[in-house]
């Protein structure tokens, strides 16, 4: 059976300083998977786009600035991941320079600046806690990791770097 994966962007833009991330916390919707969770912004893929355009159209539409410079720092393979266990592959970007001012909110939650060194203290899933680091560190090599979900919790987590 092909395996067949909702394919996705997260993107973490940095603040002109490089200390700050702008994270969304998820508080806007109750029936959302991911609310109370602070979590990068992205979403999934449309049909005839690549994934880098993928991604700057997720950070337009949910927090109206415009991506200049960003980098590819890995993929993620979440099997199991989805509400009803479907299975995601996610593409995770790092955005060092933007053109416009952040929205404040959108309609899944508020927008806000956070401390890089302070993103390990916020309620986020369990799994981001494994990759997140690496989308930070000065290692210039993508990252490709699986994890596993299963009820909602991570299983497992492989990554290598190439």
């Amino acid at each position: 059976m092909p395996y067949t994966p909702i394919v996705a962007t997260l993107g973490y833009v940095l603040s002109p300083d490089g200390q700050r991330v702008l994270m969304i916390h998820r508080n806007a919707r109750p029936d959302d998977q991911h609310l109370g969770k602070y979590n990068g912004l992205g979403g999934k893929m449309e049909p005839n786009e690549e994934i880098a355009a993928c991604m700057r159209r997720e950070i337009r539409e949910e927090a109206g600035i415009e991506c200049l410079d960003m980098r590819l720092r890995g993929t993620v393979n979440w099997p199991g991941f989805g509400k009803q266990g479907e299975d995601w592959l996610g593409f995770v970007f790092v955005i060092t320079r933007y053109e416009g001012t952040p929205l404040s909110s959108n309609p899944e939650g508020t927008l806000e600046w956070v401390a890089v060194d302070a993103l390990d203290r916020l309620p986020m899933w369990e799994g981001d806690r494994h990759f997140l680091p690496l989308v930070f560190d000065a290692d210039p090599r993508p990252f490709h990791g699986v994890m596993p979900y299963k009820g909602g919790h991570m299983v497992s987590w492989h990554v290598t770097r190439l």
